[in-house]
């Protein structure tokens, strides 16, 4: 009969041994990965030749230089015009009804290939074609919504 195991011994590497070690499973997955390496140092040659890592190496030795210009840039008066108008836009796109929005882009697209089909004709339209064309329930449809469209814009812009 065998005798019981007391005590587990741990084979512990030295510094030494880790290092070798390391380097053997470096060497193997270089030799592994050949293809992928030369084309890494292939493209990091052309990119040195390019000039761009001197580039990049100037602007990393520049960085606060780099960074003082960007906020000065980004807080000048067009620029956080710009960044205004986009929250304001974005504010009240939000508070349509997405259905609205999806019915008039899609009445938009069809007015515009509508006219696209006109367009040439070189027609003149009189005062009493004008007022003939009201009587189209899609023309007076759209007028109607124009005309709607332009009270509710004016009492907006009517408040103080």
């Amino acid at each position: 009969m065998a005798i019981p195991i007391t005590s587990i011994k741990k084979n512990e590497l030295s510094p030494e041994e880790i290092k070798q070690q390391k380097l053997a499973e470096l060497q193997s997955l270089i030799a592994e990965q050949d293809q992928a390496l030369n084309k890494i140092f292939e493209i990091t040659g052309e990119l040195d030749d390019a000039g761009i890592f001197d580039a990049l190496q100037a602007m990393i030795k520049a960085k606060e230089n780099l960074a003082q210009i960007a906020v000065d840039q980004a807080s000048r008066e067009p620029v956080t015009n710009l960044i205004n108008h986009v929250l304001k836009a974005t504010g009240v796109l939000s508070s349509i009804d997405p259905a609205v929005t999806e019915k008039l882009a899609i009445g938009i697209k069809k007015g515009l290939d509508e006219a696209e089909l006109y367009r040439e004709n070189g027609e003149k339209v009189g005062v009493y074609q004008f007022m003939m064309a009201l009587n189209d329930p899609d023309i007076n449809r759209a007028a109607k919504f124009g005309l709607d469209f332009l009270k509710g814009m004016g009492k907006e812009l009517g408040k103080e």
